[in-house]
């Protein structure tokens, strides 16, 4: 069953032609909305953005059990529906990436342009996520939440930026233990090599030099080999180089969808 994420809309109220200003924001595993926040102003300028929450996460429902992709999506495709949004960019990280291959492939009349960083199509081993999965079941997100953070950025730049690492960790720990849990098993299952052939929108892929999460080589090389016309790009940060690299991010993102 799909649920109505928590979300956010920023920009001009008015869009000239139907659902061509809309761009789609999707963050990462154990990320709010606030993910966006160095990247949102740039991006509203001309175009409607839309935040969202994942299921467990931020301020969306927290549905029982095991998550799986297509649970994911499908809870990005109604709440769009109520927004009376039809068709769209998207833009997605590392999870949200993930929403964003399933989208543009099972939906693609629905997905204008795929934004697809620091993400990939399959884990080749699923015992990191059951491990963390027991870990959140057993000690709750905080006790994650420092090692996670501190994985998100470079070392140099997180020593110049507290502030943000400290955000990383309380969006983390602020994520609920269930819904945490949840995304894991869908991450755990996830692999989607052979449907990214299907994927038709353009495509932008923005891998992280020192990703550690979902390093370049084998993860972004799959994505950006697998779909077709799929261009590559990649920026000096880790994980989470939308903040790390906002400004570079920013620009990269609205060249692609054409601002």
């Amino acid at each position: 069953m799909t649920v109505t994420l928590h979300h956010v809309v920023d920009g001009p109220t008015e869009i000239d032609e139907a659902d061509a200003a809309v761009l789609v924001l999707v963050g990462s595993l154990g990320s709010t909305l606030e993910m966006w926040r160095p990247n949102v102003a740039a991006l509203a300028r001309r175009h409607r953005v839309v935040r969202l929450d994942n299921r467990g996460h931020g301020g969306s429902p927290v549905p029982d059990g095991d998550y799986a992709m297509p649970d994911l999506a499908g809870d990005v495709l109604a709440t769009l529906d109520g927004l009376g949004v039809d068709r769209f960019h998207f833009c997605g990280l590392s999870l949200g990436g993930m929403i964003g291959q399933y989208l543009a492939s099972e939906h693609p009349e629905r997905v204008r342009s795929l934004t697809l960083c620091c993400t990939s199509a399959y884990f080749p081993d699923s015992s990191p996520w059951e491990e963390r999965r027991a870990a959140v079941a057993a000690s709750g997100t905080g006790s994650i939440a420092d090692t996670i953070a501190a994985r998100w950025f470079t070392p140099d730049w997180g020593d110049a930026h507290p502030d943000a690492i400290a955000e990383a960790a309380a969006m983390i720990t602020g994520t609920s233990d269930v819904g945490y849990a949840g995304c894991c098993a869908a991450l755990a299952n996830w692999d989607h090599r052979e449907r990214l052939g299907a994927i038709t929108a353009p495509t932008l892929v923005v891998g992280a030099e020192h990703d550690l999460s979902t390093p370049i080589d084998p993860h972004t090389l799959t994505i950006v080999t697998g779909i077709p016309g799929a261009r590559l790009e990649v920026l000096p940060a880790a994980h989470l180089a939308t903040i790390e690299r906002a400004e570079d991010a920013t620009r990269l993102i609205l060249e692609h969808i054409g601002a």
